[in-house]
């Protein structure tokens, strides 16, 4: 399969027709480079908040129900768009207000298929300024994707900082990291999360970054970040286990022909086999004994 992943620029957007047409033109060009699956990233839905004018967008809670309340109609221009150019597509993560979650919003990205399926991912542990500012809450549990593509796992940016997380999707083939990072100490706190899990797994990560400035937004104001698809540095990948990465901060596509056979092949045999030893840990990963040397 082909995967295309985005570093995606964030805009000021001055109708819904124009976010209509910036969205079918990114999933056209995916699609005219025959991509099967295209990658957006997290909060890339937060230029929708500008629908309702500057002071809406530079509100921290008005801005989290703004873009709330066009979910529905963002996830079925989605689902035509996937039908239309017969593509995956794991939209840009949003704030959604689920009650069924409670009184507090959700980081949720949402993955459509070209057949109408659609299944949607919330981001399990909230970064500091998430829990501490915004209010973003913790959503539903870790799912798995039964595709037409392979299994795949979704660990939303912070998320994909954490090995046990990762480990709950070890039967992934494919583990998509939407992320949105301001610095690029943030950029590469996931890019190296995103590394980690596909070394663990043994599978293929797919990141995908806003990049740029948002300066109408104080949550997502300032963007660092590339494309990047990630295999384990073993046999049938490349040694470095970069498949392939963009270009930092230059908004786009970075693409990758991705086989997934030699996923299930390195984890067969492998030089290594991290995936299948992951339960020699159990017993050896308790508090550790400290020796005084001094």
């Amino acid at each position: 399969m082909k995967i295309a992943t985005a570093a995606y620029p964030l805009d000021m957007l001055g109708s819904w027709a124009e976010y209509a047409a910036k969205l079918t033109e990114w999933v056209a060009d995916a699609a005219a480079h025959g991509a099967d699956l295209a990658v957006f990233p997290e909060y890339g839905a937060m230029e929708l908040a500008t629908l309702q004018g500057p002071e809406v967008a530079g509100d921290l809670e008005r801005s989290l129900h703004a873009v709330d309340t066009v979910m529905g109609d963002v996830g079925d221009l989605h689902a035509d768009l996937a039908a239309r150019y017969g593509v995956h597509i794991l939209g840009a993560s949003a704030p959604v207000f689920d009650p069924a979650l409670g009184p507090r919003p959700v980081n949720r990205a949402t993955l459509y298929t070209p057949t109408g399926a659609r299944a949607h991912q919330d981001k399990q542990i909230m970064t500091r300024f998430e829990r501490e500012e915004w209010g973003v809450a913790p959503g539903g549990p870790l799912r798995l994707f039964d595709t037409a593509l392979g299994t795949i796992g979704i660990l939303i940016c912070y998320d994909s900082e954490f090995p046990l997380l990762g480990r709950a999707l070890s039967e992934a083939d494919l583990l998509l990291v939407p992320s949105c990072t301001e610095a690029l100490t943030g950029y590469w706190r996931v890019r190296i999360g995103a590394m980690a899990r596909a070394l663990e797994a043994q599978c293929v990560s797919v990141m995908a970054s806003t990049v740029g400035g948002a300066a109408w937004s104080p949550a997502v104001d300032t963007n660092t970040g590339m494309g990047g698809i990630f295999g384990p540095p073993d046999t049938g990948f490349p040694a470095t286990g970069v498949i392939a990465e963009g270009v930092l901060n230059h908004p786009g596509w970075t693409e990758a022909e991705v086989d997934l056979a030699r996923v299930a092949h390195v984890r067969a045999d492998g030089v290594v086999l991290n995936r299948r030893h992951w339960a020699d840990q159990s017993g050896r990963d308790g508090a550790a004994t400290v020796e005084r040397l001094r």
